[in-house]
């Protein structure tokens, strides 16, 4: 299989390659996107062959799955059971952005994302480009545009250079920002907490929700001051995936 490098940093011009795109991810093959962190990539989350290869371009296992990458908070339903009050208002105040909700997945989802242990980690992106895909796709799981233990892409001839053929279509958005990676926050229990801290600081998601606990905190602590400290998007693989 050979790839395509096509343009998609104009909305005025990237019509042809979004088309390509859409019909790669129908097709049950993967494509690499920009984003508002690092290039991912990704193909379509309902599709078993399809996220398993995935993880095969990137040389991953199942243990560590994806994330899904959503056009709009609505979708956060569909995808997602038990979401609470809470939930909802990080949602209301962070998407699309670097906030990544850990979240009991949907039993009757016909998917197949790996080890999630019945969770599903949900992401709004806050790029145009992966909005526009998005909106044509519907959910994505999309990892790091990198091999396992690499650093993550920034420019697409970087994920091109590592992931060559695994991929179908490279949609080229330009440099994207890297940086920060998003923040992880767990929504599967009562209270929220925070498992890695990110581009949204902890006292800023307490000013929405009060109660929620930072990285290592127990239950039964006193809120600790804000530590802004994060792990880098150019951190490869070692931490929990870029993408989210």
């Amino acid at each position: 299989m050979t790839h395509a490098i096509l343009p998609a940093s104009d909305p005025q011009s990237w019509g042809p390659a979004l088309d390509e795109a859409v019909a790669a991810v129908q097709r049950g093959a993967v494509v690499v996107l920009p984003t508002d962190t690092v290039y991912g990539v990704g193909a379509d989350a309902f599709s078993p062959a399809a996220v398993a290869a995935v993880l095969a371009a990137k040389g991953r296992g199942r243990q560590m799955p994806p994330p899904v990458l959503v056009p709009d908070a609505r979708t956060l339903d569909g995808l997602a059971t038990e979401v609470s009050d809470d939930v909802r208002a990080l949602v209301d105040a962070f998407w699309p952005g670097g906030l990544t909700l850990i979240c009991r997945a949907q039993p009757t989802l016909a998917w197949d994302l790996g080890e999630t242990h019945g969770t599903v980690a949900l992401r709004m992106p806050d790029h145009p480009a992966a909005l526009a895909l998005l909106r044509r796709t519907g959910p994505l799981a999309v990892s790091s545009a990198n091999l396992t233990g690499q650093a993550a892409a920034l420019e697409v001839a970087d994920a091109a250079a590592q992931l060559g053929d695994a991929v179908a279509v490279y949609l080229d958005g330009g440099p994207v920002p890297g940086g920060v990676a998003s923040t992880i926050v767990d929504a599967t229990s009562a209270v929220p907490v925070v498992v890695r801290a990110g581009a949204i600081s902890l006292e800023r998601l307490r000013e929405v929700v009060p109660g929620l606990r930072g990285a290592g905190e127990p239950a039964s602590a006193e809120p600790a001051p804000d530590t802004p400290s994060a792990p880098s998007e150019g951190a490869g693989d070692e931490t929990p995936d870029a993408l989210r």
